[in-house]
């Protein structure tokens, strides 16, 4: 078996360092990864490129137009996603960030793994004159890679994508993000480890939040969302009259409004934790594992509205919580980055379509919640603008 190899797919060299083009199939450990590299065609993507990863455990739709998210994943026949109204995936040019109602990034929203960051991550936030700051979930989601490698290591069984993604403006902010997945061949799992970096000689503030979006097959009735927590509390009154089931969701309902839940997570000896959402048979699930020490908190959105509105649940780890940003700022939750500093965050994604791989995931979570959560009836006012 060779050594590793490198292919550039965006940047200063369009193919790949070498003689070789991308390859279909890459004999790699013990199998083969596959991989995709095209364009869409027609509607609201037409133009984009598609990156599909395929470790023969799991299949993986990159999209590095759109800050390199992930738009959906496939395991053993059951898709990892949601279906959304927006028929997408959508290219960043028809997502109207500057819509003076502050919301046009939902023009845009129909991924399983949506990066919110980098100056501001959380609701729109407008001035005394009522002219937009800063729109909902920042701009990184909207924003093309500039620069798209593959590392494969043969004899390790490994498949690593990197993704340089820019969010700057003259005289304003200098910000860089380097994204990075990884993965193992016959594995099931997708590791993600971002690095912003402040590209500027000043310092500066950013925000970071994943939103984790997904539906049906494992999002119905009676699914369940397990994660250890210390304390959680409602966003606002709505939520509140739903507190006691906050990890439980209901069947898709017409009509039915959002509701949003504020967590601090308890972490493992390594500063890991977890969270899991099964369906109810506690037969499939999806699991999120994340690093506290720079993600310290963890959202939690549910959207059960009918299937047609998009019935869905987000779990969402972050540097703080997604209200305006002056009040993120207020409360201590911005991460301050000196001339020159970076930051990283870590992630781990797994699609579990076992049973006892799920009992597995539930002992480790119970086993780190040694103590009641502190469930509080009201919103936190330190939490919820």
């Amino acid at each position: 078996m060779s050594s590793s190899t490198h292919w550039n797919l965006i940047g200063p060299a369009m193919e790949s360092i070498g003689s070789e083009p991308l390859p279909e199939s890459i004999p790699a450990g013990t199998g083969n990864f596959r991989l995709s590299w095209r364009a869409l065609a027609g509607g609201l993507g037409d133009g984009m490129k598609v990156l599909t990863v395929d470790t023969g455990a799991i299949k993986v739709d990159i999209l590095p137009e759109r800050g390199m998210g992930i738009w959906k994943c496939w395991s053993e026949g059951t898709e990892f996603g949601w279906q959304s109204p927006i028929r997408g995936p959508v290219h960043p040019r028809h997502v109207p960030l500057a819509d003076p109602s502050g919301l046009g990034w939902l023009d845009g929203f129909d991924e399983l793994f949506v990066r919110c960051g980098l100056e501001s991550n959380g609701a729109p936030e407008f001035d005394a004159r009522g002219i937009l700051k800063y729109p909902l979930h920042g701009r990184i989601a909207n924003l093309p890679a500039y620069k798209l490698t593959i590392d494969v290591d043969p004899l390790a069984g490994t498949l690593d994508v990197r993704g340089w993604v820019d969010e700057s403006r003259f005289l304003i902010r200098g910000l860089s993000m380097v994204a990075h997945y990884q993965f193992k061949v016959d594995q099931s799992t997708v590791g993600v480890t971002d690095t912003v970096i402040n590209l500027s000689s000043k310092p500066t503030s950013i925000q970071m939040l994943y939103h984790i979006n997904v539906g049906q097959p494992i999002l119905e009735a009676g699914a369940n969302v397990m994660t250890p927590i210390k304390k959680l509390s409602p966003r606002n009154d709505h939520s509140a009259t739903d507190i006691e089931r906050w990890s439980i969701y209901p069947p898709p309902t017409p009509g039915y409004s959002e509701q949003v839940y504020f967590a601090e997570p308890i972490a493992d000896s390594h500063g890991w934790s977890t969270a899991l959402l099964c369906d109810s048979r506690r037969s499939r699930g999806f699991a999120i594992k994340y690093d506290t020490k720079t993600l310290p908190f963890m959202t939690l959105w549910k959207n059960t509205a009918a299937v047609e509105d998009g019935y869905v649940t987000g779990i969402e780890p972050g540097t703080g919580f997604p209200n305006i940003r002056s009040f993120e700022e207020s409360q201590g939750r911005l991460v301050t980055l000196a001339g020159g500093e970076s930051r990283r965050f870590r992630l781990q994604l797994e699609t579990v379509l076992k049973s006892d791989r799920i009992e597995a995931i539930r002992r480790e979570i119970e086993s780190l919640q040694a103590q009641p959560a502190e469930v509080r009836p009201q919103p936190d006012p330190q939490w919820a603008s």
